[in-house]
């Protein structure tokens, strides 16, 4: 697959499906070995998993014992964060230099507050950080999970191409009106990542 991988695991869910119908939904190891034992019962399944952050596709390796499976999930997608687990103790602290560009009267700004340009610099990123996504990022985050699961899995039912426009205008109640038709538990995940994109109400 060519969606990119989550890198933690302390978080991650997902949701397989057999052709239509939701097999199993959770944590990354438990969908895992739930596919594991659907497929030993219906080896003829055509089971899709998908990451309930992204609405993109992921692959499991199912080879071996239950453990075998969590172990190579943990692995791959270690807790914490970043390409490798956290090690213990004092995490090192570095700077990264990158060339930055500014309007001049935007440099005399940051010149002139409390240690400096850098300083300033790093202290607004940190407070972007703590107040986490605008309003609208989610919104689109939540299209595009949502996207991404159906172009996946009802890119071919009846509706799909104004499903689509209806999702990304923010208008949920034509989207539910156009997928009234879907299997139901395709309609019932696209509701599901569908959380939040819609536009949130304006204050008068």
């Amino acid at each position: 697959m060519n969606t990119p991988q989550p890198t933690a695991s302390a978080a991650l869910s997902c949701t397989a499906f057999d052709h239509a119908r939701r097999v199993a939904s959770g944590s990354y190891v438990d969908v895992a070995i739930a596919v594991k034992e659907h497929l030993r019962q219906r080896p003829d399944a055509s089971v899709l998993i998908f990451d309930d952050g992204s609405g993109g596709q992921v692959d499991f390796d199912l080879r071996g014992t239950d453990r075998d499976i969590a172990e190579r999930l943990r692995k791959r997608f270690p807790a914490g964060g970043g390409s490798a687990a956290r090690s213990v103790g004092r995490p090192k602290l570095g700077v990264v230099s990158r060339e930055v560009t500014l309007l001049p009267s935007q440099w005399e700004w940051l010149a002139a507050q409390s240690g400096g340009a850098s300083a300033t610099l790093r202290r607004l990123v940190e407070e972007a950080r703590r107040a986490g996504p605008s309003a609208k990022a989610r919104q689109r985050a939540a299209q595009d999970r949502t996207y991404n699961f159906m172009s996946a899995m009802a890119g071919n039912l009846p509706n799909f191409e104004e499903a689509s426009r209806a999702l990304f205008a923010g208008d949920l109640t034509a989207l539910e009106r156009l997928i009234a038709g879907w299997p139901a538990d395709i309609r019932s995940h696209i509701a599901r990542l569908g959380s939040g994109a819609a536009p949130s109400e304006q204050p008068n």
